[in-house]
């Protein structure tokens, strides 16, 4: 029975996607034309169709998938405002879950994406005609080598967030940069039992760029209460049961700062991005307890 639905699950997300990923791909062409009202109309255009594409996955789930989404904090944010959302990363099956939680709920979920993703196929090109922002991550060593690497995320990023500023979006960030393994927290030495170290970089770089315009900070606690799941675990109907909780954060300006070129100000952001995580620990700890 499991192999059945996890089958016509998979083939209705395939059939789904095939089918707007034809309008969203026409639109995203479209916006090459340097015509910036067109492109404009364009975006919004193709992230109505992408709402589509979403609607039509939380159903698949509904119909294939028993899993039951608890989720808390959801009654206060619009349609039209702007958002930046953080979260914990565990699972692919994190993306499905928020865009579950938060379809037609916020402005449609742009999610910052590793460069190399572009080339999923059909998938890399949906992105890339939402404005889904790519990004080179540069590490410490290529830095070393090249300085004029330096600030060429926070170029891509402040690029990216130029085009958020036309339209009501919700901006996401993963804020440990990978998924949650058993490894990667032994080799970072997290500090955190449930949660890799944050990563500072990525949503200083948007506060900086558009964090005058952002209405809210919404942060978003996944929990699964029986383990991180597959993404054939989740379509399979393994996953009874996903707590997502939700707490939204007003922006205050001790968030809005010169991240590279500041030393006082990315100490004090750093510091209170630890904090949340600290707080986002406690959450995942207090829901372990609920679940045993």
């Amino acid at each position: 029975m499991s192999f059945i639905r996890s089958a016509f699950s998979i083939l209705l997300y395939v059939i789904n996607t095939l089918v707007w990923f034809v309008p969203i791909f026409i639109c995203g062409v479209i916006k090459l034309i340097p015509v910036a009202p067109l492109q404009k109309l364009m975006s919004l255009i193709a992230k109505q169709f992408a709402t589509i594409w979403v609607t039509f996955n939380s159903l698949n789930q509904k119909l294939f998938t028993p899993t039951k989404l608890n989720v808390t904090g959801l009654e206060s944010l619009k349609l039209k405002d702007w958002y930046l959302v953080i979260a914990n990363h565990q699972s692919w099956v994190d993306i499905l879950v928020l865009q579950r939680v938060f379809n037609r709920k916020i402005p449609f979920l742009n999610f910052f994406l590793k460069k190399e993703l572009i080339y999923v196929p059909i998938l890399g090109l949906c992105w890339w005609a939402l404005d889904f922002p790519f990004m080179t991550r540069t590490s410490k060593s290529q830095l070393k080598k090249n300085p004029k690497l330096r600030g060429k995320d926070l170029e891509t990023t402040r690029k990216a967030c130029e085009k958020f500023k036309e339209m009501p979006v919700s901006v996401v960030n993963f804020v440990e940069g990978t998924r949650f393994t058993k490894l990667k927290h032994d080799r970072q030495n997290s500090p955190f039992p449930h949660l890799l170290k944050p990563k500072a970089g990525g949503i200083a770089f948007v506060m900086q760029a558009m964090g005058e315009q952002i209405s809210k900070v919404v942060n978003v606690t996944i929990h699964y209460p029986y383990g991180i799941p597959t993404f054939i675990d989740f379509v399979g109907g393994k996953v009874k049961k996903v707590n997502v909780h939700i707490e939204v954060m007003p922006v205050s300006n001790k968030l809005i700062g010169d991240y590279i070129g500041d030393s006082d100000f990315r100490v004090r952001f750093q510091s209170e991005l630890n904090r949340l995580w600290e707080t986002k620990e406690k959450k995942l700890e207090e829901l372990e307890l609920k679940r045993k």
